[in-house]
């Protein structure tokens, strides 16, 4: 692993001509001993669209994963079909995709999905336009050797039938579970690009415009147990790798608690996986009601006119 500040060196020096002070993600110490200002990063995020949490996850955490997952990753198919062929070509042949994680490692439901400096950060960007946020995809990937650059894109473009303009409809994250370098495909990100006016376009005619140029990406460089944050309306992408090591990350993302999620966390973290979850995780997978009447709305996912989630406590699912 790399010290602290040989990762400072690296990411202060500018790459094929790029100058990194224009496109430099800004970055917060977000280590269990530091006061993490979330009110700060947000502001980081309403500017850039992108920050990158350093420490916000501890190298115990880190192992506890990698060791809880280590067999779904060996058994993954990254020639496994996938519904739709536009995203096997999207992942490409090099990447093992493990979904449904929660389900899989209780740490990444309990220290991951929960993380309270994450839920800091959803409480402002989204908590806003919602009674309350969910999971809306907690995916493993590994991206190995030879993997190819991911297409440029928004992840908010899953919601296209949202019209413009829309609130932030979700926050998400890729986290570190081996060092990222640019080299092994680091996530390419464009600061300010939630601020485009392409923004407001159809997810095709989004695709139809010029690629963006070089200069305006930067790379998620970052030790182990950091994260890259950005807004749904962030442009960014998987890099390639060109080592010899799989690059591990997850892929961890909340919503607004009234939109359909890309997973459905119902299926992938059925109740008798959930049940033995905390409360706090049973409610970010989406077992708890939408409840709005307190705003002067009404409610969403009731079961037998219930909150599922205190059912769930009963053994009532």
């Amino acid at each position: 692993m790399l010290s602290k500040a040989r990762w400072r060196s690296r990411r202060s020096a500018p790459r094929s001509g790029r100058d990194a002070d224009i496109n430099a993600i800004r970055r917060f110490d977000a280590g269990r001993d530091v006061v993490v200002d979330a009110d700060a990063i947000h502001r980081a995020l309403e500017r850039d669209g992108v920050v990158i949490l350093e420490n916000l996850l501890t190298l115990d955490v880190v192992q506890r994963v990698n060791d809880e997952v280590e067999a779904a990753v060996a058994a993954a198919d990254p020639d496994e079909e996938l519904f739709n062929p536009i995203m096997q070509a999207f992942h490409g042949p090099h990447t093992k995709q493990i979904t449904g994680v929660p389900a899989i490692s209780r740490t990444f439901a309990t220290d991951v999905m929960c993380n309270p400096t994450l839920l800091a950060i959803c409480d402002r960007v989204l908590l806003p336009s919602c009674a309350r946020y969910q999971l809306n995809i907690g995916h493993l990937l590994q991206r190995g050797p030879g993997a190819d650059e991911q297409w440029l894109h928004r992840d908010e473009s899953v919601w296209s039938d949202v019209p413009w303009p829309h609130p932030e409809l979700q926050l998400a994250s890729v986290i570190a579970f081996v060092d990222f370098t640019r080299d092994n495909g680091a996530t390419r990100v464009v600061p300010g690009s939630h601020h485009w006016p392409d923004r407001q376009l159809s997810p095709a005619e989004q695709a139809a415009r010029p690629p963006v140029a070089p200069e305006h990406i930067a790379y998620a460089e970052m030790p182990k147990g950091s994260a890259v944050v950005y807004t749904g309306g962030t442009i960014h992408a998987g890099g390639s790798n060109v080592t010899d090591i799989p690059r591990r990350g997850a892929h961890l993302s909340y919503c607004l608690g009234w939109l359909r999620t890309e997973e459905n966390n119902y299926l992938a973290v059925p109740p008798a996986v959930a049940a033995t979850l905390p409360r706090l995780a049973q409610e970010i997978l989406g077992y708890a009601m939408h409840n709005s009447m307190g705003r002067g709305g009404g409610y969403l996912g009731t079961v037998r006119m219930q909150d599922p989630v205190d059912l769930l406590a009963r053994g009532g699912l």
